[in-house]
């Protein structure tokens, strides 16, 4: 539509705002009923720049189910948000949240995946979580599956790669859409779901060992049975809800040509494909041709139901959510170092990187909301995005984290960029506001938050909530609408 204006600030009604996940803050992993997650039984990291996620074997998730501690498993620790939660949602009401992002861990609804009957003690929880942010009028936005599903589906199904995963998924969804439409406008299915082709720590499936087919075999057809349980709760929650809206979730990597070499070009056009190929199913609602090719020349038959494309097609989501930490460089035949970036890419000779090697590229947001906007045309919305640093509690008692604030507010400004662009944009939720365990190493050291954790990598500490420099600047961001960075 021609217009004579142009958007030249944040909209009115822009949802500013942090994500966390249950699997990384919550702890509690078990109390009140709650079962053992998939995410907590990954050891924690050797090396924080290669990542753990992945490395889940029948003899360690034997081990793993013998551990009754949380020494090797931080994630079974988080930061005690179970018991903090009132705490630390009144912090993120300080620094004026329109919006907070968080999941709710099946595995404390449905702590066996497919018990008779809800845990209550877990529906309560959540219950609690929602009118505490209710009460400073912060709108939750919720995902559904976060790295967290019952490890009981591991065991009996291999987790997404037994379709049986798709019925006990959905009468999870249905349980909490019942019990909580009235008080959640805006869900998100999986995140970042496209990461599922690195395994277990999204598929839930065992596949380590195995050779490269016969893994890509496993976890596309784990992600094919995601793809329908996420159209299904699409439907579930526009019949239990009209006006709720339900978004996808992609771990969005930009990824560039090495150089204007024409096969280079055409390799960094095949991995964004690769990497988009996961909002096409799920914002088209169908299969896109160019991953025909893929699929044959690497031996993987995707099996379907008999209905399977028509609930894909009919069941789009309303929105297109997605984590941006950095972009990649690739070249025709390109040989992956292996260091930071995700453990994936080149490396980018024009960018500086964080402490893991993660590249920090601010106007690659821009670009990359271009291009999704103009890809799909639905609403778009940030909900990660940060830096992960080594952060130091200072003798005064503070944390002098200007580091983030200069991450953070060249990417806010490619964000105001990008709305002058015209990218129809709804809101940005940092990752994470306060300090969390890494989801990548499991480690504690890892800090991205506003509100540093007194606790250290060995889950020692008091626990105390301390406020950071960069506390004072969000507060300020989201006071101005995005004027004052």
């Amino acid at each position: 539509m021609y217009k004579t204006t142009y958007e030249n600030s944040f909209p009115k009604g822009f949802l500013w705002g942090g994500a966390t996940a249950a699997n990384q803050i919550e702890g509690a992993w078990n109390l009140d009923g709650k079962g053992l997650s998939t995410a907590e039984v990954v050891q924690k990291a050797d090396d924080r720049r290669k990542m753990s996620m992945g490395d889940v074997t029948e003899e360690t998730l034997a081990i793993a189910l013998a551990d009754k501690t949380d020494d090797l498993y931080p994630k079974r620790r988080g930061v005690d948000f179970y018991h903090h939660y009132k705490e630390d949602i009144a912090l993120f009401a300080e620094m004026g949240f329109k919006v907070y992002r968080f999941s709710i861990a099946w595995s404390r609804i449905f702590p066996q995946g497919e018990d008779a009957q809800p845990n209550e003690a877990g529906l309560v929880f959540y219950d609690n979580v929602l009118a505490e942010l209710a009460k400073y009028d912060i709108v939750p936005l919720v995902t559904l599956s976060h790295y967290e599903m019952p490890v009981v589906l591991t065991q009996k199904y291999n987790g997404w790669a037994g379709r049986e995963t798709i019925a006990a998924f959905n009468r999870f969804t249905e349980t909490v859409f019942n019990r909580y439409h009235d008080q959640v406008d805006y869900w998100l299915t999986f995140n970042e779901i496209n990461t599922g082709t690195w395994g277990f720590h999204e598929t839930g499936a065992i596949d380590k060992g195995l050779s490269e087919r016969e893994q890509l075999q496993i976890r596309y057809q784990a992600l094919h049975h995601q793809f329908v349980a996420s159209a299904i709760a699409t439907k579930q929650l526009h019949q239990i809800d009209p006006n709720a809206k339900i978004g996808s979730m992609l771990a969005r990597m930009q990824t560039y040509p090495a150089t204007p070499k024409p096969e280079d070009v055409r390799a960094a056009q095949l991995e964004d494909e690769k990497n988009l190929f996961f909002t096409d199913v799920q914002a088209r609602g169908e299969y896109p041709e160019y991953m025909n090719r893929f699929f044959s020349e690497n031996g993987i038959v995707i099996h379907m139901a008999e209905d399977d494309q028509a609930i894909l097609l009919e069941n789009p989501v309303d929105f297109i959510s997605f984590s941006y930490y950095m972009t990649n460089v690739t070249q025709h035949n390109q040989v992956d170092d292996g260091v930071g970036n995700m453990a994936v890419g080149g490396r980018n000779p024009y960018l500086k990187e964080s402490d893991w090697g993660w590249q920090i590229d601010p106007v690659g947001l821009r670009i990359t909301l271009n291009a999704m906007w103009d890809r799909y045309r639905k609403p778009l919305f940030i909900v990660e995005n940060g830096l992960g640093a080594l952060d130091k509690l200072e003798d005064d008692g503070h944390v002098h984290d200007q580091y983030r604030i200069d991450y953070l507010r060249a990417h806010i400004e490619q964000m105001k960029e990008a709305i002058k662009d015209g990218v129809n944009l709804l809101g940005y939720t940092m990752w994470g506001p306060i300090d969390l365990i890494s989801f990548s190493t499991s480690e504690m050291s890892k800090r991205y938050g506003f509100i540093y954790v007194d606790q250290d990598d060995d889950g020692k500490g008091t626990l105390k909530r301390i406020k950071k420099d960069s506390f004072t600047w969000y507060k300020e961001v989201i006071a101005s609408n995005g004027e004052t960075l």
